[in-house]
């Protein structure tokens, strides 16, 4: 059989470079197996899912050169790609479980849910579904549907026993069945959740490996079990180690940049990225640093992927970056500078924006410079405001992060009114809240207009500037940032309700 891999990312948010690091190592063994590697959007959370951000995706794993063979983009015989545009497979395939008696209906609402948790914590007990829909009786249940009662499809699951399942780097992996809830497969709108729609389109685009985060590794029994009921072969599971932070902390944007598109916004080069990424928790055989993606293909073996969680650090990755820059010809490295840089929209409206400042060309560094560095260089003394107290800009720092990092759209409108609208919920005049967003993304107060200095530089660059910013000023502690997560809700409500709420 032709090994198959996929990367299956969520359009839910900026691309992480835990994506690439997955998806390169799926690419990698496919490769080397001489397989096929293919690409699916799993956007089944309607809500948060964006085209925007599908096309972030597709875009930044092209640009670190990880290509795909089957996909969205480029269609293939197990198309479409898309997990929204397969909701009719879905249903039908649930339904089948139901038939065979494998999962049932469920007529849970979530208070009733809520308070079922609520008193088995109170016994001490792990909170987990009780089983209670399958205490109903046929004709009970067809009643219910018949009257269309809001209802979900759940699967059987062990209440006794272990599950057992390989992992091709970690040998045999024991879950007990008790620790497995009976998962949902079908929600009330009639969509899967991930479980359902991942075990069915692994099966129907043949997907022979499945290679992902080990964070995977407690869905393993659902996902086991699924294959099970439907009497379907299993993918071989091989379960990566997750990156981590040099405080071994799971990798996460408040410690690091983790988009993609920041690294390739500061200077770093595809290939360094994706060599750092091969370095991962894994090593050429004769433990070189610096290697090429076919390199990498060539001398690939997932048995030398070490399970010690890999720490992504920013200053190993630039002094890589830095070696593959002087290994370039000089006119090599022109032409990467001007294809880094080279968007001419971008470079339009940095024109635009400083044209009404300058009198000479030269100028234009000055006035323009901040545009292109990774972080402008601050004081804490900066930011000591007349109006303002150093908890109100600390602060205006984290609200703001907090709200720009929930916009699904970035443009000047949606900056601006994000901006003005936390100012007004403050109490803070504009002409007094902005000038800490000035030092913050341009390094002064002197600047050209920073709300759309931030949409020209783009989010994942304006992320990091600010979360510098409120590092330099100081960052809330675990209890104030819990504290100032409750006041900046509160903020958004109407005026009365706020009061209620407070």
């Amino acid at each position: 059989m032709k090994v198959r891999t996929r990367i299956a990312p969520s359009p839910t948010g900026f691309p992480h470079v835990g994506t690439a690091f997955i998806a390169l190592f799926n690419l990698c063994f496919a490769k080397q197996h001489d397989g096929e590697f293919i690409l699916r959007i799993e956007d089944t959370d309607q809500l948060r899912s964006t085209p925007e951000s599908e096309k972030m995706i597709l875009d930044s794993l092209r640009w670190l050169g990880l290509d795909w063979s089957e996909g969205p983009d480029v269609g293939g015989p197990h198309a479409p790609y898309r997990q929204s545009e397969r909701m009719g497979i879905y249903k039908k395939y649930a339904e089948e479980l139901v038939e065979k008696g494998h999962a049932f209906y469920c007529f849970a609402t979530a208070q009733e849910l809520d308070e079922m948790r609520t008193e088995q914590q109170a016994r001490g007990e792990t909170p987990r579904y009780d089983g209670r829909g399958l205490k109903l009786s046929q004709e009970e249940v067809a009643r219910r549907l018949a009257a269309g009662e809001p209802h979900v499809i759940r699967m059987k699951v062990p209440s006794e026993g272990i599950c057992k399942f390989d992992d091709m780097l970690r040998g045999e992996v024991e879950i007990p069945w008790a620790q497995v809830d009976m998962q949902i497969l079908l929600k009330t709108d009639g969509l899967p959740t991930y479980h359902l729609a991942n075990v069915v389109d692994d099966h129907l685009m043949q997907i022979t490996h499945v290679i992902r985060g080990e964070e995977w590794i407690p869905s393993a029994p659902k996902h086991q079990l699924l294959y099970k009921y439907f009497g379907w072969d299993m993918p071989v599971l091989c379960h990566m180690p997750l990156l981590r932070n040099p405080d071994k902390s799971k990798l996460s944007k408040r410690k690091n940049p983790t988009s993609i598109n920041y690294y390739r916004d500061i200077g770093i080069l595809p290939e360094a990225l994706l060599n750092y990424l091969g370095r991962m928790g894994w090593s050429m055989p004769d433990e070189r640093e610096k290697f090429t993606l076919a390199e990498m293909i060539e001398n690939f073996d997932i048995k030398r992927v070490s399970l010690g969680g890999p720490i992504f650090d920013v200053e190993k990755l630039n002094w890589l970056n830095g070696q593959w820059i002087k290994a370039l010809t000089p006119a090599e490295l022109l032409d990467t500078i001007l294809k880094w840089q080279g968007d001419r929209s971008k470079l339009e409206d940095i024109a635009a924006a400083i044209q009404p400042r300058i009198n000479l060309l030269s100028e234009a560094v000055n006035w323009a410079g901040f545009y292109f560095n990774q972080f402008p260089q601050i004081t804490k003394e900066q930011f000591e405001s007349k109006k303002l107290t150093e908890e109100q800009v600390r602060q205006s720092l984290q609200f703001a992060i907090w709200r720009l990092e929930s916009m699904f759209t970035w443009n000047n409108d949606t900056v601006s009114q994000t901006l003005m609208d936390l100012a007004n919920q403050m109490g803070i005049k504009l002409r007094d809240f902005m000038p800490t967003f000035f030092i913050a993304i341009a390094g002064s107060t002197s600047s050209t207009p920073v709300m759309q200095s931030m949409v020209t530089i783009g989010p994942d660059l304006t992320f990091a500037r600010l979360r510098h910013a409120l590092e330099i000023v100081g960052g809330p502690s675990k209890k104030e940032a819990k504290v100032w997560e409750k006041l900046n809700e509160s903020l958004k409500l109407p005026k009365n309700d706020a009061v209620d709420e407070a």
